[in-house]
């Protein structure tokens, strides 16, 4: 059975069982952007939001998105703006349990 409704936003996230350090995570955000590349390519459809998930050991979650002018697709691009959003947010010795990155703002006129 295939759904009839419109895919809004397209995205994959990786949870911690125990603490990381920045350089770990920034490690783990790469292969989250990775993977949110490869579902984009199947889409074939531009983004140009980004938003990026943290969340950490007492359940609290913080999201930080940035709008591009161009269609966000490339790898680079993905890691390059979830890096920057993710330095952007102070950590203060808290525990990361949970990293995502989604894509919105899909153009979705070649779905219907």
């Amino acid at each position: 059975m295939k759904a009839n409704r419109v895919r809004k936003s397209i995205g994959a996230e990786t949870s911690f069982a125990q603490d990381s350090d920045v350089g770990q995570m920034l490690q783990e955000l790469e292969q989250i952007a990775q993977i949110v590349e490869q579902r984009l390519e199947q889409h074939e459809t531009p983004v140009r939001t980004l938003t990026l998930k943290v969340k950490f050991s007492d359940y609290y979650q913080i999201t930080r998105s940035k709008t591009m002018l161009a269609p966000i697709g490339e790898l680079s691009t993905i890691f390059e703006i979830a890096k920057t959003l993710f330095l952007s947010i102070e950590l203060e010795n808290r525990s990361v349990r949970l990293l995502g990155i989604s894509l919105s703002n899909l153009d979705n006129a070649k779905q219907l």
